[in-house]
């Protein structure tokens, strides 16, 4: 008997962490690598960045899964989405949609759900512009917003910093600026970093890492391309009628201000601020933060 309980454990575990990995092909020829864990609706997970692959976002992706089938994937030039040129013709952020819907196509998904966390509900926003009819329910976790306001609001990173970290992230970049790229270095800016994106601070180690992976070249040319294009997707989103769930943290470096901004844009959504908690809500809220969202998506 105990074997057979032992068995019949191991099937449900690994049921409920199943994993699969693969490339979708993109219209342009490249590449994108995805995972998938679990089973049941699709949700598609959006990373921050930009320039970030989807690494950080496995044990996300794996407690949403213990109720549905989640899948991540590194954003084109990242991880292991590679390109062999990094430019305006080959990095923005209509070609980034694209990117979604092809992979939505490749794994054969009708419809599926879509949570995009910081620059990740920027790009989220923008695939429910020009593919509306591909979601179900949209997740904007610490959004960037729905337009560029972000960067006309206060350095909400400097107000979450002391005094000697931000003498410590003035050092680290200076270093970067002069060519110095290694991890140490880079390492040495998260570090100092860090602080401003969690409010319980032994997470710090964790985000000062995931700082480190960035690709400056990437981001330049997304933020270069949202300005070109007048980054604004409430024209379109005031007519998205289909579930919105907007969910920060009171102490993020991403103002209050964006996430009522993106409530009052979406006709059928609804706004969670997060007490004592910064970017991170599955880190610094998580039961909150997940009982908020399991219960949206169901």
């Amino acid at each position: 008997m105990k074997k057979i309980f032992l068995l019949v454990f191991l099937m449900v575990l690994g049921n409920t962490f199943a994993q699969t990995e693969g490339y979708s092909t993109n219209s342009d020829g490249s590449k994108t690598y995805y995972k998938t864990f679990g089973k049941g609706e699709p949700l598609l997970i959006i990373n921050g960045g930009p320039g970030m692959n989807s690494n950080g976002f496995e044990d996300l992706a794996k407690t949403l899964a213990e109720s549905q089938e989640t899948i991540i994937y590194d954003q084109r030039g990242t991880g292991k989405s590679k390109l062999k040129d990094l430019n305006s013709k080959t990095i923005s952020m209509k070609i980034m949609a694209d990117d979604i819907e092809s992979l939505r196509k490749h794994l054969k998904i009708q419809k599926w759900s879509i949570l995009g966390h910081s620059f990740g509900g920027m790009l989220g926003s923008y695939y429910a512009t020009v593919y509306p009819n591909s979601i179900n329910k949209l997740v904007l976790s610490s959004s960037g917003g729905v337009d560029l306001t972000l960067l006309k609001t206060e350095n909400l990173i400097e107000r979450n910093l002391t005094k000697a970290e931000k003498d410590s992230l003035n050092y680290w970049n200076a270093k970067i600026e002069k060519g110095d790229t290694s991890h140490e270095t880079r390492l040495g800016r998260g570090r100092a970093l860090a602080p401003a994106y969690v409010y319980d601070q032994k997470y710090v180690p964790i985000i000062a890492e995931r700082l480190t992976q960035g690709n400056s070249k990437i981001n330049g040319l997304l933020w270069d391309d949202m300005q070109k294009i007048n980054f604004d997707c409430k024209p379109k989103l005031k007519s998205f009628k289909n579930p919105v769930l907007i969910i920060q943290g009171k102490q993020d470096v991403i103002s209050n201000e964006i996430g009522e901004l993106a409530h009052k844009t979406f006709p059928n959504s609804k706004l969670i601020l997060l007490e004592n908690c910064r970017h991170y809500g599955w880190l610094d809220a998580k039961e909150k933060y997940f009982s908020e969202v399991n219960s949206f998506l169901k």
